[in-house]
């Protein structure tokens, strides 16, 4: 009788053992997924947003003057009428992102991937864009003259030149 009592002691403790073993490894190799935030309308002048993973977030009409988004993931995220001033957007993917009539007036897009984004009424006065890819980006045909008369570099991301993206003369 004692040794059936020892084997479900020992049982029991090996038991927890395990299950505090698959808890911990569980715990740490969770990885959260991006949540879509919405800024819609938000003042957030100087904000700081770099780094940050903001998947199909929205920022529509918000006020985002001199903001840092570089080497952020901004893929699907709508800046539908947002002001992005003198925004930093070095290095940071807009991959299917939204900009139309966005004021991207001296934005840094250094190296930036807009890929498929959508910038039909978009401003980009000033804006620096060398290394940015504008591949199937809808632009207005000024805007995209205006673009072409700075345009220069390679994406280092896609491996593109920032005129050919553009298709400059």
């Amino acid at each position: 009788m004692n040794f059936r009592l020892s084997d479900r002691i020992w049982a029991s403790i090996l038991s927890l053992l395990l299950w505090a073993v698959f808890s911990i490894t569980a715990a740490f190799s969770y990885t959260p997924t991006a949540l879509a935030l919405e800024y819609n309308k938000e003042i957030l002048v100087e904000a700081d947003f770099s780094g940050r993973d903001l998947t199909d977030s929205s920022f529509t009409k918000a006020n985002l003057r001199q903001s840092n988004f570089s080497h952020s993931n901004l893929r699907g995220v709508s800046f539908f009428a947002a002001n992005l001033e003198s925004a930093n957007l070095q290095s940071s993917d807009l991959t299917n992102a939204t900009l139309d009539s966005a004021r991207l007036i001296k934005t840094d897009l250094t190296n930036a991937v807009l890929e498929g984004a959508f910038a039909a009424n978009a401003k980009f006065d000033g804006a620096i864009i060398d290394g940015a890819d504008f591949t199937d980006v809808l632009l207005r045909p000024d805007e995209q003259k205006k673009l072409c008369k700075v345009a220069k570099g390679t994406n280092p991301t896609t491996g593109r030149d920032t005129r050919d993206t553009l298709f400059c003369p």
